[in-house]
């Protein structure tokens, strides 16, 4: 009887021109921006469901509701959340050094700068750390009140912080008088300063709130109203800050050339 799996090696002959398998490098990569991509979808998707879906249905529960609905919705819903915003940076930091970072400072080397890949890439999370604290422990406390004035005031910090960040990687990727930091490294050096800030929202503000809220609903008492405004701002000012973070991962990959080469 004929053995129609006899002609599959010659079948997939026809495509040895077109398909190319990896290197080891390369692989790496793929793997880094795959996960990266799938982490940030799973993350930003819960971001834009707490901010555009789930707080207006909240409102509209009343207490019995909420105690049965809180404890059975929000760990799970919390829990991609804050592990998605975790394997998202990670994996976008090992791939920015690698693969952006690094390009640039060996041109820059090789033009006479004395550049570290490791040592700009520790002052840049420096400057988006310094940023969150400022956020954290400054406005968020004392602008509390008004989430039009916080707003304002966060968006004046991130500006400083970009200027900070533009300053930094343009000082140590200079070679003689060229100046070697490239679109993708300030771009993603902004974006991914404001995905640091979320980062640290989801993990320093949000999730520690969330976990009282949570204990407090299920167990039938109304969660501390200062607590819920402070998860609520860190919440919105995260979804505020995706847009500029998006925006800057975009311009990036080439289609508008807006900071370097």
């Amino acid at each position: 009887m004929f053995d129609p799996t006899l002609h599959l090696p010659l079948s997939l002959a026809m495509f040895q021109d077109i398909f190319h398998a990896p290197s080891g490098t390369e692989l790496t990569r793929i793997i880094l921006r795959w996960t990266h991509f799938v982490a940030g979808i799973t993350w930003i998707g819960m971001l834009y469901f707490f901010n555009l879906v789930n707080v207006n249905f909240m409102k509209a529960l009343d207490a019995p509701t909420k105690k049965i609905v809180v404890p059975a919705l929000m760990p799970k819903a919390l829990w991609y959340f804050r592990w998605g915003a975790l394997v998202t940076v990670i994996a976008g930091l090992g791939y920015y050094a690698m693969y952006i970072l690094r390009p640039d400072v060996v041109n820059a080397n090789s033009a006479g700068a004395d550049a570290n890949t490791w040592v700009i890439l520790l002052v840049w999370m420096l400057i988006g750390a310094a940023a969150w604290a400022v956020f954290n422990f400054v406005l968020l406390p004392n602008l509390n009140k008004d989430g039009k004035i916080l707003a304002a005031a966060t968006a004046g910090l991130v500006i400083a912080m970009s200027v900070a960040i533009i300053w930094w990687l343009d000082s140590q990727l200079t070679g003689g008088r060229e100046h070697l930091a490239s679109n993708k490294t300030h771009s993603i050096g902004i974006g991914g300063a404001l995905g640091l800030i979320m980062l640290l929202n989801v993990w320093g503000i949000i999730w520690p709130a969330q976990k009282r809220i949570i204990a407090a609903t299920g167990a039938g008492t109304a969660p501390d109203a200062a607590l819920a405004r402070r998860a609520f701002l860190a919440s919105r000012t995260n979804a505020w800050l995706s847009l500029p973070m998006l925006f800057f991962m975009g311009t990036s990959h080439g289609d508008y050339i807006i900071l370097g080469k």
